[in-house]
This record gives C-alpha cells, sequence and structure tokens, in this order.
C-alpha cells in the first residue's frame, strides 16, 4: 500500500513538473508560443510547396509540439505574376504580439517587427540568436557554433543537425514586403528548386531573372547587413544551393490569430 501511494505521489509529482516546465516554455499554463523558427526544412530547396505548403509545414511542426490550435503562418513574400498579385510576408502573420517557445515576446506588432518608425527602428524587435528559438525550443547553429569544413555542403549538413543553417527564407525586403517582379528573389514563389544555368551568376548579386531567394538571419550574424528578414540572396534554389551559403531552407512561421 505504501508503495502504492508512493508511486502515485512520484508520478503526480512528476506531472506536476512537466506542466510546470510546459508553462515555462510557452505551452499550456504560460504564455502561448506564437512564433517559431521551423527545426527541419522541407528539404526540395526553395521549392516549398508554394505559399500554401509552407504554411502547412509551420501548422504540421506546431501541432506537433501541442500548438496546433493557432492558424500558423510562415513569413514569406510572393512575387507579382501576370495572373498573380504580389504578396507581402507583414500581411501574411496576424497583428501580433508573437511569442517564443520562451514566452519571449518577439515584436509587439506588425510596426515593431519591422522598425516602421525612426523610433521603431531605432529600438528594433526582440528577434535575436537566444529569442530566434524552433518549435521545439532550440537554438539555431550559426557562425562559428559548430564549425567544420562541410558545413555549407547539403551531404553532410543533413545528416549533422548541428551545422551551420541560419539563413531563413524570407523573399521580403526590409519591411516585409515583396520585390518588384523583374527579378526572381522567390524561388519562382516557393515551387521553384532550380539553379541558373552555367555561366550566369547566381545571387549575391544574380543576374535579373535568375532563380534565388532571399534571406534573413535570426542570429543577426552574417553576409550582407545582418538583417533578421533581408540580408541577401543564395545562389540558386536547390536544396545544394541554399546549403553552400549556410542555409537548409528553414523558415520563421508566425501565429495569425
Amino acid at each position: 500500500m505504501k508503495t502504492t501511494l508512493a508511486l502515485t505521489a512520484g508520478l503526480a509529482l512528476s506531472g506536476l513538473s512537466s506542466s510546470l516546465a510546459l508553462a515555462q516554455h510557452g505551452m499550456p499554463g504560460g504564455t502561448p508560443m506564437t512564433f517559431f523558427v521551423t527545426s527541419e526544412p522541407i528539404g526540395d530547396g526553395g521549392n516549398l510547396g508554394g505559399l500554401a505548403g509552407a504554411d502547412a509545414h509551420c501548422q504540421r511542426l506546431a501541432a506537433a509540439v501541442g500548438a496546433g490550435n493557432h492558424t500558423w503562418r510562415a513569413y514569406l513574400s510572393a512575387q507579382a505574376r501576370p495572373v498573380q498579385a504580389a504578396v507581402d510576408a507583414r500581411d501574411r502573420i496576424g497583428k501580433g504580439p508573437w511569442h517564443n517557445f520562451d514566452g519571449v515576446m518577439i515584436a509587439s506588432d506588425v510596426a515593431h517587427l519591422h522598425g516602421d518608425t525612426i523610433e521603431l527602428a531605432r529600438l528594433g524587435n526582440n528577434l535575436h540568436k537566444r529569442t530566434g528559438l524552433t518549435e521545439k525550443g532550440q537554438i539555431v547553429p550559426g557562425l562559428n557554433d559548430y564549425p567544420h569544413p562541410r558545413d555549407s555542403d547539403w551531404e553532410y549538413s543533413k545528416t549533422t543537425p548541428y551545422t551551420n543553417r541560419h539563413e531563413m527564407l524570407t523573399g521580403s525586403r526590409l519591411d516585409g514586403t515583396a520585390y518588384p517582379p523583374d527579378m526572381d528573389y522567390t524561388c519562382n514563389n516557393w515551387t521553384s528548386n532550380a539553379d541558373p544555368a552555367p555561366g550566369q551568376p547566381g545571387a549575391m548579386g544574380a543576374a535579373p531573372g535568375k532563380p534565388n531567394a532571399q534571406i534573413g538571419f535570426p542570429d543577426r550574424n552574417g553576409g550582407g547587413n545582418g538583417s533578421w528578414n533581408s540580408s541577401h540572396g543564395t545562389t540558386g534554389c536547390s536544396q545544394t544551393a541554399l546549403n553552400r551559403t549556410h542555409g537548409v531552407g528553414l523558415f520563421y512561421c508566425f501565429a495569425a490569430d
């Protein structure tokens, strides 16, 4: 009888500890998680299945950690096409505020997230290496965290989760809007895994119309301007090309409701 009571009490305390841990990490009972970085890529380069496929990936990852009760949207822009209007990432993600896995606020609203005024730009949002967490509460490996000569090689990175993978696909300008349609900054609106033809330049200044994706850094540490949402382009849209500049096809997810 004593053994049974002790076991029951132990299980109850264990459950309480688990509940407290979840509450501390944005799960039920605490501040709900409404922002995360995807912990894994879709794995087909810039072909995410369009905006709908990217949103579904966000929803799937959120549901796996008990946060599927929100409507999740990928922070991605889509460029205008002859029969399609442009879509701005900033208009897809709701009104905020957004909190990470630990319940820490990333930004209070869209204007705060993007620094829409001089004052807000000076203040900045709260997205950085320690807060740009995945839906599992993990920090995204960045420059110099786990250096390895092959960390820009997809064949190595796909089986080594601690390689540098801090580039987030956004296809967006600094203010969270889509680029004009004269150059592909979105891997054909997230439906292409193609690279520039041999002899034609890729990005970091890709030739007009050549496929690439604009990226940002959650750790604010990388080439270009170090922006969280619009730093530079990739060298193409294949999974190999994304990895070449230290990305694997991750992106930001926001709860839109």
